[in-house]
């Protein structure tokens, strides 16, 4: 219960926790090659504006666009561990619950198969956005 009382609520209703700020400032000034390589060639270039390193309820989420109501994660090696996978299906269960689409890549899927990630993602956009 005190922890629902830290987060701030933005427009999009969606819980906001101020202390992760600095944190995320840091990530987006350190992204992983995965996730640079995604944003610079792809997504800041799209029609639909994405959020880098957002702070959504307690986590940080890599790449959010609140037009699409879309999270994109790119995964690396820790997420593969059974802790790992636990607590990304825990973390994308809550962010469901506040009616987000989330979809994941590994860093090998974007940094190898960079054509099919976007492909992806662009049927996801369409598909949300019809």
């Amino acid at each position: 219960m005190s922890r629902q009382k830290s987060l701030l609520h933005s427009d999009f209703h969606l819980p906001y926790n101020p202390k992760l700020v600095e944190r995320a400032k840091e990530l987006r000034k350190n992204m992983a090659p995965a996730e640079k390589k995604l944003w610079n060639n792809y997504l800041k270039n799209l029609k639909f504006r994405f959020l880098r390193q957002r702070p959504i309820h307690n986590f940080i989420v890599d790449f959010y666009c609140a037009n699409l109501k879309l999270v994109i994660e790119v995964d690396g090696d820790s997420h593969f561990t059974d802790e790992g996978k636990d607590y990304d299906a825990e973390r994308t269960a809550i962010l469901e619950g506040y009616r987000l689409k989330v979809i994941r890549f590994t860093n090998d899927d974007v940094l190898n198969n960079f054509e099919g990630v976007c492909q992806q993602i662009e049927e996801v956009i369409t598909f949300t956005n019809s």
